[in-house]
């Protein structure tokens, strides 16, 4: 197909996918979108719960698999929008509505390259496209639920807003809840292990507290207490605080290591990860992938934001059209433009790396 045709279908395909309410995991009407797009190019497609994807025509199973993904759930509009979330409309170069930018203007730019390289037969790589579900909630049926079904993934282009650059690296997440534990009483009566002022001092560590070691890529481990919750009434020395503590993990650690190191350390009488399973991610500045990127002008940087990546076991490279700070912004737009050259840098990417 011409790039030219492949480019307006895809800005229509996102026209429709941004009228048709996808939550998380409620995603099964814009799935039905990803399946008529691969109906109407009869090329063959699986669906598995509420994701969609393809394999190229000529797959090899000697040949190293690239993975191209992007999601097409999206969060709630936010009280801030002066525009229907749900209308897609195109003003001053801008197609405006829920998604568009996170992450539509990616998902569907991918899937137009996956339909150019469809039923090519010089590649050096299998070509898989996964339109996957539940990425804003990080849930567990989405990509995590369709690896498994799916060809090994050697390598992965995962689609999120970058304006195009090469996010080489990206953070991975833990979030731990956290207890100090003190002696309760009567407030009027004295008490030297007051939980309160012990946390303190808790606060105090982590605050300056540090890992270690600082990625090229991504900089130090950010760790970041953001909620505590302590008492019932004002004449009662609570027994304990309740802390939340958000840990942004480099890709100098695995989440395990840093559980091992903050139940080692931290001045609490309790640390508990909700789940270890959001790991950092990275990709070789040496792969044919990025230095494609980078023959083509694009910049490298680590990315600080949490997606699919974090549950892919290979490298993984993060790209895509739009912009990553209008994301889950009010009055959400991409430009017509960013996707059409999107679609062609997605291509000419590919083209370098393998062909």
């Amino acid at each position: 197909m011409q790039i030219s045709d492949l480019q307006k279908e895809a800005i229509e395909l996102l026209k429709n996918l941004i009228e048709t309410e996808s939550f998380s995991g409620k995603e099964d009407k814009t799935a039905e979108l990803l399946e008529n797009w691969f109906k109407e190019k009869n090329i063959p497609f699986f669906r598995h719960l509420n994701n969609v994807w393809a394999v190229n025509k000529h797959f090899d199973k000697a040949k190293p698999t690239l993975l191209l993904n992007s999601h097409h759930d999206t969060v709630q509009p936010n009280s801030a929008y002066t525009r229907n979330p749900f209308k897609a409309k195109v003003e001053d170069g801008k197609l405006y509505g829920l998604g568009s930018n996170d992450a539509g203007g990616c998902l569907v730019s991918l899937l137009a390259t996956f339909t150019y390289f469809y039923a090519d037969r010089d590649l050096d790589y299998n070509i898989v496209y996964a339109g996957s579900a539940e990425e804003e909630i990080n849930g567990k049926n989405g990509i995590a639920n369709l690896l498994p079904v799916m060809p090994h993934i050697d390598v992965a282009i995962v689609g999120e807003p970058t304006l195009m650059d090469l996010a080489i690296a990206e953070k991975g997440l833990v979030v731990f809840d956290a207890v100090v534990k003190g002696t309760p009483s009567h407030s009027a009566h004295p008490n030297d292990n007051n939980a309160i002022y012990k946390t303190a001092k808790t606060l105090q560590w982590f605050e300056n507290f540090s890992f270690g070691k600082k990625s090229e890529a991504l900089g130090d481990v950010k760790l970041t207490v953001t909620q505590i919750n302590a008492g019932t009434q004002h004449n009662v020395v609570p027994a304990k605080v309740d802390l939340v503590i958000d840990v942004r993990v480099n890709d100098c650690f695995s989440n395990e290591e840093i559980d091992k190191i903050l139940q080692e350390k931290a001045p609490v009488d309790e640390i508990t990860p909700r789940s270890l399973r959001l790991n950092s991610s990275s990709i070789p500045k040496e792969h044919e992938l990025v230095k494609a990127g980078i023959d083509l002008g694009m910049n490298t940087y680590g990315s600080p934001t949490l997606s699919d990546q974090a549950m892919l076991k290979c490298p993984s490279l993060k790209l895509g059209p739009g912009d990553s700070t209008r994301s889950h912004s009010a009055d959400e737009f991409i430009y017509i433009k960013e996707i059409e050259e999107g679609i062609e840098k997605y291509i000419k990417l590919l083209e370098k790396a393998i062909k």
